[in-house]
């Protein structure tokens, strides 16, 4: 299944294609589809080559009027191609597998109605399991996609839906077909098939070309009910003004699909002009600010990939990194400067930053231009170092040289490349051209190293509060020494004594400067009155974690709620988790100040992440011999902190989830039973069908709740959500008999698909009394070689990071996975990865609970 770059590199000099012509019939059975393609390329007369194909049975190879046969050509995987001619037409006739793992073309039945839904999903190498194809994203092409569907669906590609035309009946059911045209030139992988009775809600736009661009938003019938279009539609309007400015280039597609698709593995996907949410963004019940915000960005990450990514597409995956960073990037700069979202890149410090930080401490850490040896390389590069650390640097780049001169450079490469695959230089130079910066250096240290830099204050102060130097120290971690180049900024912040900001911490001055070097001298501060907390990285844009001087700190521990702004104050408290996550502070001491600081804290997002970096806190971080006490110390003040909360407001939805979430003693899980009696109510709190999960999933880990409860819940939401909910409440039951059962239905049997699987870990790893864990880890590492050569991938490293026994903190767990890593061979190193970064943790934990002693 896998492909080197090296066979890419090989293939492309061999041939190149120019056109695909896709029959696919979906009505042969519930298992397996039709699918007949006809390939045109031109080649070196006299070579060789293969196509992809993943195929259940090859029927028919015919290369050039010449029969080839199946048994010979093709294994399952690979079709070879003997003896090219200079001009070629290759078809494939076969049988392809419909997928449950959200790969290739995913098959899903409604529990609501009995209904089909399919959808495609082909990132990084998975088109080839839906036609034959050269699955490779240099070989751009022209597909023509021929559909056969019961009459009832909606069926939906890159082209614009072409009206369907009679094609029978099969089992009685009505069938049509769809032609639809050929797209424009496009990598396969951002190709897309969308079937099933989808209903839609239509809209349109104009484009900065005066065309007309067709909007639709597709969801389950069941489903549909809850989409809010005109939300997703304004966001898009929004999104379309602004990158259509800023890249100088009009939308590259004749028409602008978003559909909500059910069982979806990752948040979204770029298919050209018909890309795939995952349904979680469909809310059938109320969610979190932050939710709808992610919603938002995810929109507008989505979109921006249209150029960049869809209309110029890296070369090989090595530039994966500059796809989804740019996107990333991207989507937060709209979000902040063209949409409500205008504190944008406040949800960006906290969220993705944290996710870069804690990827670039792994051991794994990679550079941001990583080398992609072949597939299973990338696959396990869909990271925090692809996406969120390639944004932030992107981010650094542009307040190096400029937003006008980056975005002129990006218009430029733009216009250069359109319709065509590009390699990082072929940016650079256009940066480069627009900044007159010579970039070289910056790349070299920011692109091709790895690691995270730390900032520092070195301040001296007079007996008058005046200041006499001031310089920022900068260190690197022994493994990744490098020290770079920044742009970043000082705030100074005193508290206000009148007006409307009396009492509040404000910036009073504010300094921005290049950093380099272990120490950078900032004479414009000497001489200036000292203030009460200093900040460095201010604005966040650079890429560094910060450290506070002595009176910085004491100042933030006792006014962090008084930060006017929330830009600075998100900053403080991620120092303040670095500090406990690095083992530089107690573990408990952070616990105590998300707890007295986070009554005050406005931004939904900042919220979510500090009740997660929380959770983590109580569960790994803080000293064994103190983790129980402060854990029900601390679901007793988020159960204040809710009732405390204003009613009906997002900080108390957020605080009652998270006491859900932690109850564990008997008077909390009594509260908890009585929230879903409704004999306890909090004011405006809506007690919704995904709210009351949320409590029998505590219940059920707390044992108050046993599979008969669990079942009556479920028989009163038999949906999509209702299942994975109710698979999650069964996992959880604190049994050594449902462990097992659960285990046995996961690993052993493998049933169900990919987001039943993960719902049901979710519920297993849940659990209060770590011993009923124990017997597992032998089994884990008893079954993860299997697991691996018999599962997709994404079935294979859900189970395999999802299970890994990180809830046992303790050195018996490295020494059976440092076991497990020294037997393991070297040619699977996707999988050592995964068990890599999941050791990280358990090392980490050890650290910071030494630390919390």
């Amino acid at each position: 299944m896998n492909l080197t770059r090296a066979e890419a590199i090989e293939r492309t000099a061999t041939l190149s294609v120019t056109s695909y012509d896709v029959t696919l019939d979906l009505t042969t059975s519930e298992s397996t589809f039709a699918s007949t393609t006809t390939v045109r390329f031109s080649a070196k007369e006299g070579s060789s080559s293969f196509i992809d194909a993943v195929t259940k049975t090859v029927h028919q190879v015919t290369l050039n009027g010449v029969e080839l046969d199946p048994a010979e050509v093709s294994d399952g995987v690979r079709i070879q191609l003997p003896n090219l001619a200079a001009e070629n037409e290759l078809t494939v006739r076969a049988d392809a597998l419909f997928m449950n793992t959200g790969e290739g073309l995913h098959r899903f039945v409604d529990p609501a109605d009995g209904e089909v839904y399919l959808y495609s999903q082909f990132e990084v190498p998975d088109s080839r399991r839906m036609f034959a194809v050269f699955e490779q994203p240099d070989q751009k092409a022209n597909f023509t996609f021929h559909i056969t569907a019961p009459s009832h669906w909606d069926v939906i590609s890159n082209s614009p839906t072409p009206a369907p035309e009679a094609a029978g009946e099969v089992d009685g059911v009505k069938t049509s077909v769809w032609h639809f045209e050929p797209t424009l030139t496009m990598s396969s992988y951002i190709t897309a098939l969308i079937a099933g009775p989808y209903e839609n809600v239509r809209g349109e736009l104009t484009s900065s070309d005066g065309r007309i661009i067709p909007l639709g938003v597709f969801a389950r019938k069941s489903l549909m009910e809850f989409m809010d279009a005109e939300n997703v539609f304004e966001l898009t309007r929004q999104g379309f003004e602004f990158f259509e400015k800023q890249f100088g280039t009009p939308y590259p597609f004749p028409k602008y699909d978003q559909l909500f698709v059910p069982e979806f593995n990752a948040g979204a996907m770029e298919n050209a002009g018909a890309v795939t949410f995952l349904e979680s963004y469909v809310f059938r019940s109320k969610v979190t600010d932050a939710m709808v915000e992610r919603r938002a960005i995810t929109i507008l990450h989505e979109l921006a990939h249209m150029w960049f990514g869809d209309l110029v597409t890296m070369r090989w995956w090595n530039d994966l990194w500059l796809n989804e960073s740019f996107a990333e990037f991207m989507s937060t700069l709209a979000a902040a400067e063209n949409t409500q979202y205008v504190d944008a890149w406040t949800t960006f410090s906290s969220l993705e930053k944290s996710w870069a930080y804690r990827q670039d401490q792994l051991s794994s850490t990679h550079p941001i231009k990583a080398e992609i040896n072949d597939l299973e390389d990338v696959l396990v590069n869909f990271d925090g170092i692809t996406y969120a650390k390639g944004a932030s640097v992107l981010r650094q780049l542009v307040a190096w040289v400029g937003q006008e001169e980056f975005m002129a450079g990006v218009r430029a490469y733009f216009a250069k490349h359109a319709w065509s695959n590009t390699e990082l230089p072929d940016l650079m130079v256009e940066l480069e051209a627009a900044s007159g910066r010579d970039l070289s250096t910056w790349t070299e240290k920011w692109l091709e190293t790895a690691g995270v830099n730390t900032f520092k204050p070195v301040i001296d102060v007079a007996d008058d509060g005046v200041i006499t130097s001031f310089s920022i120290a900068q260190s690197a971690v022994e493994q990744h020494p490098t020290l770079r180049p920044h742009r970043a900024a000082i705030g100074f912040y005193d508290l206000s004594t009148d007006g409307a900001d009396a009492g509040k911490l404000v910036r009073t001055h504010r300094v921005e400067l290049d950093i380099d070097g272990a120490l950078t001298e900032v004479p414009e501060l000497v001489g200036m009155k000292r203030p009460a907390l200093i900040l460095l990285n201010d604005d966040d844009l650079a890429y560094a974690k910060i450290r506070l001087d002595e009176v910085s700190l004491a100042t933030a521990k006792a006014h962090l709620q008084d930060f006017r702004d929330s830009l600075p104050r998100t900053l403080v408290s991620a120092s303040a988790w670095d500090a406990a996550r690095d083992g530089e502070t107690p573990a408990r001491d952070y616990v105590d100040f998300v707890l007295a600081t986070i009554a005050s804290e406005s931004d939904s997002t900042v919220i979510m992440v500090l009740l997660r970096q929380l959770s983590t806190a109580l569960h790994y971080y803080v000293a064994p011999a103190h983790q129980k006490t402060t854990a029900i110390a601390a679901a007793d003040s988020l159960w204040t902190l809710a009732q405390n909360a204003a009613a009906g407001s997002d900080a108390q939805l957020q605080f009652v989830k998270a006491f859900a979430g932690h109850a564990q003693s008997a008077p909390q899980l009594d509260v908890v039973q009585a929230l879903l009696d409704g004999e306890q109510q909090l004011d405006e709190l809506a007690l919704d069908t995904d709210m009351k999960w949320e409590f029998l999933i505590s219940l059920a880990a707390g044992g108050r709740a046993d599979a008969s409860v669990i079942a009556a819940a479920l028989a009163l939401d038999n949906t999509q959500t209702g299942q994975l909910a109710a698979a999650t409440a069964h996992a959880a039951i604190p049994t050594a008999e449902g462990k097992a059962a659960t285990w046995e239905s996961v690993v052993v049997r493998g049933e169900g698909a990919n987001a039943l699987q993960r719902a049901a870990i979710d519920g297993f790893t849940k659990v209060w009394d770590t011993a009923l864990l124990e017997p597992y880890v032998a089994k884990y590492f008893g079954a993860i070689r299997e697991l691996w050569e018999a599962k997709s991938y994404e079935t294979a490293s859900s189970m395999i990071t999802g299970l890994y026994p990180s809830q046992l903190v303790s050195q018996a767990t490295l020494d059976a996975t440092d076991a497990f890593l020294d037997a393991l061979s070297p040619d699977v190193p996707a999988l050592r990865r995964l068990l890599v970064e999941s050791r990280d943790t358990v090392v980490r934990a050890l650290q910071a609970q030494a630390a919390d002693a």
